[in-house]
C-alpha cells in the first residue's frame, strides 16, 4: 500500500503572500521544532491537537526563507516552478 502525497519532502513552495519556503520530512520538522520559531501565517494549519504527523494531503510542514516554520494547508501553498 503506497501513501498519497501532494507535497513531497524536498519540494520548494511558495504561500499566499509571495513568500518562498521549502517543504520539511517528519524528522526535519522534529528538528525545526526544537530550534526555531513558528510563523503562524495567514494559511497555516490549526486545529486543537493537530500536526503531530502531518499527513502531506492537507497538513504540509513548511520552513520558510525568513527562519520560521508553519504547518500549512496544502490549499494555500503553491508549487514553485
Amino acid at each position: 500500500m503506497t501513501t498519497r502525497r501532494l507535497y513531497e519532502p524536498g519540494d520548494r513552495v511558495i504561500d499566499l503572500a509571495g513568500v518562498n519556503g521549502r517543504v520539511l520530512s517528519a524528522e526535519e520538522l522534529d528538528q525545526v521544532r526544537t530550534g526555531l520559531p513558528e510563523g503562524k501565517r495567514p494559511g497555516h494549519y490549526f486545529a486543537p491537537g493537530c500536526c503531530a504527523r502531518p499527513d502531506y494531503v492537507t497538513q504540509v510542514p513548511v520552513l520558510f526563507e525568513d527562519g520560521t516554520y508553519d504547518i500549512m494547508r496544502t490549499m494555500n501553498i503553491k508549487r514553485r516552478g
